[in-house]
């Protein structure tokens, strides 16, 4: 069972263990892998408008995910969403919650659009859902992305327009 909801204070312990060794392994978001706790709690917590955790039914954190808008004023009708799915939760459809979740939340909030601005090419799972989900790959840019292990690689802009 996934339950998903807004994040609490409480909640930050355990979805910092989901966050940290993403960010980390410098594979699919732009942060330093020598991020602080502190940044990382800024950039996941503070600067989005709301961010979400998925949690089982013992309330363990599985996944996290954040929504904001994706630009300031006359570009903040469109959001852009992050999500992070533990290592232990990967497979077991927590991605597919989440997003599905960030869809219905992006409506409510009165969204037209979401975009994921920086989609590692080298994260197909990703792509898969993100696809599955109803997203357009509408941009490549080349070597955007300055992967840990493979050098520069291709980051991927895509796009889904929202039902309102």
């Amino acid at each position: 069972m996934i339950n998903i909801r807004r994040f609490d204070e409480q909640d930050w312990a355990g979805t910092w263990q989901i966050i940290e060794p993403v960010f980390r392994a410098g594979e699919t978001y732009p942060f330093s892998p020598e991020i602080t706790e502190e940044e990382a709690y800024e950039a996941w917590i503070m600067k989005p408008s709301a961010t979400f955790i998925a949690v089982d039914e013992k309330n363990r954190v599985m996944g996290t995910y954040y929504i904001k808008p994706n630009q300031p004023a006359l570009g903040a009708h469109v959001c852009n969403c992050g999500y992070i799915v533990g290592e232990n939760a990967r497979g077991r459809g927590v991605a597919t919650e989440m997003c599905e979740h960030s869809l219905r939340e992006a409506a409510t909030q009165g969204f037209k659009a979401m975009q994921y601005n920086l989609v590692v090419s080298t994260n197909e799972a990703a792509i898969r859902l993100w696809k599955k989900n109803g997203f357009d790959l509408i941009g490549i840019l080349p070597g955007a992305f300055q992967h840990k292990q493979l050098e520069f690689v291709d980051a991927y802009v895509m796009y889904k327009q929202l039902e309102t």
